[in-house]
């Protein structure tokens, strides 16, 4: 997305941390035989290190907890849980501070403030504090987008917000085999075929050289009545995940092959059916945002550009409405026909419209109808823009 944000000195600061568990901070150590050159001299020095363990300063592993310096790896399933703080650096005593957190994922906009209710003043030094969860459902491109809107003591508006981009494009499938026979049996292949969308990574062996050995031990055998987890890890090919639409809904990710003997030697084999998941939908329709400005001036029109995507496996003919709101109002001509779009087509549409009411706005009030199905699609809570008034007096 296209963000149109003149660089301005503010006098809050905004710091967003993603709360993960901390690691164990580790170190090389280094050493030496007493005979040697340095002596006891690097051993004098790893028991000076605070971050190694006592009587044990050979291990890499200290005691010392290091927390995460970027947003790192986030896979589907997980819950995406963050810490937000907004700090008043400035000497002056800030008034109307609006703190919003919005998820952008590829097909919706969601709101994950805890409250969406200003607070009255900050005072210097002081800070507004908030953690927000998510539980990732889709795939994709993920924008945290942080937004941050205050008035001065000289009673000007302020607005400023930042993006934090993370991918989460990988599914993780674990499947446990039990052998529920009385006899053990020896596992001769466990694998996954995938389908033609995604590719497949196993997880079950670990990297010793020129060959993976098996996390299970060379004698891959299976008691009676025990249990096995295999796992493995699929990533949509990328000319399916560049289509908009293609891996939604109910999705296909392969099937499992086993092959086993059993102690006298006979072997079996099952494959199972067509493995599925329900990945997220997008609609028939779906609606985002290209470019839109941050701040624009009171009941001053202002563009935005959207782009529109039949995510359908059929033709649509579309018409857009425009309704206005409290504080929003469509400039053009409502009720007009955009024309066919194709499965999977899109088309840029770019729009006009005003704000009567200052400050955090959110753009709402467009609709789609597919005139073949009589099918109506609203869109509300497209994006927010800051409406500042620009004849307001400034004190001096």
């Amino acid at each position: 997305m296209e963000v149109n944000q003149a660089k301005q000195e503010h006098l809050l600061a905004l710091k967003v941390m993603r709360l993960t568990k901390p690691t164990l901070f580790t170190n090389m150590p280094v050493t030496c035989e007493d005979r040697d050159l340095p002596g006891d001299l690097f051993g004098r020095l790893m028991k000076e290190d605070p971050s190694t363990i006592k009587g044990a300063e050979t291990l890499m592993l200290g005691e010392m907890l290091t927390l995460p310096q970027n947003f790192g790896n986030i896979f589907l399933g997980e819950t995406f849980s963050s810490y937000i703080s907004v700090h008043n650096d400035s000497i002056q005593v800030v008034k109307d501070i609006l703190v919003k957190a919005d998820l952008q994922t590829s097909s919706q906009r969601l709101n994950l403030s805890a409250s969406n209710n200003a607070v009255t003043e900050l005072k210097p030094e002081c800070c507004i504090d908030d953690v927000i969860h998510h539980e990732v459902k889709e795939i994709g491109t993920h924008i945290l987008v942080c937004a941050v809107s205050y008035t001065t003591q000289a009673g000007e508006k302020l607005y400023f917000r930042k993006f934090f981009k993370f991918q989460t494009d990988e599914v993780f499938l674990e499947a446990q085999i039990q052998n529920i026979t009385t006899s053990p049996m020896f596992m001769e292949k466990v694998s996954l075929e995938p389908s033609m969308m995604y590719n497949v990574t196993e997880l079950n062996t670990v990297d010793t050289g020129d060959e993976g050995t098996s996390t299970f031990g060379k004698m891959s055998y299976l008691q009676p009545m025990d249990t096995r987890q295999y796992l493995y890890c699929l990533k949509p090919k990328p000319e399916f995940a560049e289509k908009a639409g293609v891996i939604k809904g109910v999705t296909v990710i392969g099937k499992l092959d086993i092959v086993w003997k059993t102690n006298l030697g006979e072997r079996g084999r099952l494959q199972t059916s067509q493995l599925q998941r329900m990945a997220p939908g997008y609609g028939d329709v779906r609606l985002s945002l290209e470019m839109i400005p941050d701040t624009v001036n009171l009941e001053e029109p202002f563009d935005i550009t959207c782009k529109i995507t039949n995510c359908s496996e059929r033709t649509m003919d579309l018409v857009l409405e425009m309704c206005n709101t409290r504080s929003i109002h469509w400039c053009g001509v409502s009720g007009r026909q955009l024309g066919k779009v194709s499965p999977s087509a899109s088309l840029t549409l770019p729009l006009k419209l005003l704000s009567s009411v200052q400050g955090l706005q959110s753009i709402s009030g467009l609709r789609l109808t597919d005139t073949f199905l009589k099918r109506t699609y609203e869109y509300d809570d497209i994006a927010q823009v800051c409406v500042v008034c620009p004849y307001m007096s400034r004190e001096t």
